[in-house]
């Protein structure tokens, strides 16, 4: 049996990979055969995901994006010791809960920091000479909040839609590089981050996040297996793309 998403053989860097969706996106790829580069500023959780991991040839890397100038140095630095990258799952990120009223200029630029020029960072480090394999592909994790608005997360949601238009310029840009570049934007989803905002509400507020997911809250899992598609050759026309993974949520 032929499958189009076999990874066999392709060497991935998972940023975020030790919590949440990045954890569940390394477990995956691994599955899929990958061999697997984690990277997050918890080296204890990184080795907890490294144990879930399938197969051998996995590595381990810490390290903070919030040092966005440092990237492609390490990405460099990554790559001469294991080889070129033949795919990127950014998953790594932050969320901000923050009312306009209290919003100041200072935590703003951390969001964009964090979310916008680190994978951008990310993506000129990976396209540096020795540092990508042919036809490789970068996914970053982008949300929902960059397409619908919503109160109190306008540094977040300024953040996604500009990973939307930076996901968009970086296909394009690439493409002579025969590297593709897509986006996969989740609506909410059942991590450790979404159950901790659901102890602190009451049971109406959370009927009320369900009703707007028709297919109901989604699973890590479920964003895995989109950024996988991407990542391998099934999705090997597909670039500029923001592939929305949310349950029916944008639909309404």
């Amino acid at each position: 049996m032929v499958n189009p998403m076999d990874l066999s053989g392709r060497r991935v860097l998972v940023t975020g990979a030790s919590s949440g969706i990045g954890r569940d996106t390394a477990v995956l790829l691994s599955e899929l055969g990958a061999q697997l580069v984690l990277t997050g500023r918890n080296s204890d959780r990184l080795k907890q995901t490294l144990a879930e991991l399938t197969g051998k040839g996995h590595f381990i890397e810490p390290f903070d994006l919030g040092t966005a100038e440092k990237i492609p140095s390490w990405i460099k630095a990554v790559t001469s010791k294991i080889g070129p990258l033949d795919g990127m799952a950014h998953c790594a990120g932050v969320h901000s809960l923050r009312p306009l009223r209290i919003l100041d200029a200072e935590k703003f630029e951390e969001v964009q920091r964090i979310n916008v020029t680190a994978p951008l960072m990310l993506a000129k480090g990976f396209r540096q000479r020795g540092c990508s394999a042919l036809g490789a592909s970068i996914v970053l994790l982008s949300s929902v909040a960059g397409l619908v608005g919503q109160p109190g997360i306008a540094a977040y949601s300024a953040s996604k839609s500009a990973m939307h238009g930076l996901t968009r310029s970086l296909a394009l840009e690439l493409a002579v590089e025969q590297i593709r570049v897509n986006c996969v934007a989740p609506a909410m989803v059942k991590t450790e981050m979404a159950e901790n905002l659901f102890k602190s509400l009451n049971s109406e507020q959370v009927r009320s996040i369900e009703q707007t997911h028709p297919l109901g809250i989604g699973r890590p899992r479920d964003v895995a297996n989109a950024t996988a598609f991407l990542l391998s050759g099934a999705a090997r026309w597909i670039t500029g793309s923001v592939l929305v993974v949310d349950g029916g949520f944008t639909a309404q």
